[in-house]
């Protein structure tokens, strides 16, 4: 499966089986997390077998069977949203390649349980990504009109169509796909405006753009 695939694939699954992560998964999962850490500073890290991310009432109503998640974390400096935002939706679509479900999950997590189990370095937590085999695979979220997000200026190319398709594939807080997309000739400018969640939320959205459009064809304003 490639990232694309995942990608159209991928759906938010938040009930999970037992089933243990295999070997075969979890050593490219952590090289891919330690992959992103390396290239943008963050402090992200796998926890593996470990019910601590949720309170009991969580477990209970929402969160079943979550063991396994990506703390998505860094640095408290300017710019980590984005990047917290950018890097976990890469580890997120990755871990859809090698089978696994995932929930993106931003404010209702136990934050003593991941500080308890986060990486050096993780001043600043932004939620987790719960990652495992999915009781079921998930359905697609609503979604916004592609004209209700973006506009070009002049006929849209291909390339910007193709981004705007994933765009509305990104999964952001409270799914209100905030975003505000603009472009001109190669120049393409992204906004987003949902409160606290806006900058992690802009980091999924340029890398799912991205993706769509491919990075090649055209350059951030």
């Amino acid at each position: 499966m490639t990232m694309e695939e995942a990608m159209r694939s991928r759906h938010t699954v938040r009930r999970y089986t037992d089933r243990r992560l295999p070997r075969e998964v979890l050593e490219p999962l952590e090289a891919r997390v330690r992959r992103n850490n390396q290239e943008h500073g963050l402090a992200m890290s796998l926890v593996t077998e470990n019910t601590e991310a949720f309170g009991p009432v969580w477990k209970l109503l929402l969160a079943k069977g979550v063991r396994n998640y990506v703390i998505l974390a860094g640095g408290d400096r300017p710019g980590v949203d984005e990047a917290v935002g950018y890097c976990g939706a890469d580890v997120m679509l990755y871990a859809q390649t090698l089978g696994l479900n995932s929930w993106w999950v931003g404010g209702t997590f136990r934050r003593k349980g991941l500080e308890k189990n986060a990486a050096p370095g993780a001043e600043k937590i932004l939620g987790l990504l719960a990652l495992g085999y999915g009781a079921a695979q998930g359905v697609p979220h609503r979604s916004r009109r592609p004209e209700d997000i973006a506009a070009y200026e002049g006929e849209a190319p291909e390339w910007f169509q193709k981004g705007v398709e994933a765009l509305l594939l990104a999964p952001t807080a409270l799914n209100k796909q905030a975003f505000i997309l603009r472009g001109k000739g190669r120049r393409v400018s992204l906004r987003c405006d949902n409160g606290r969640f806006s900058g992690v939320d802009l980091g999924i959205g340029k890398y799912h753009f991205e993706l769509g459009a491919g990075k090649e064809r055209f350059d951030w304003a």
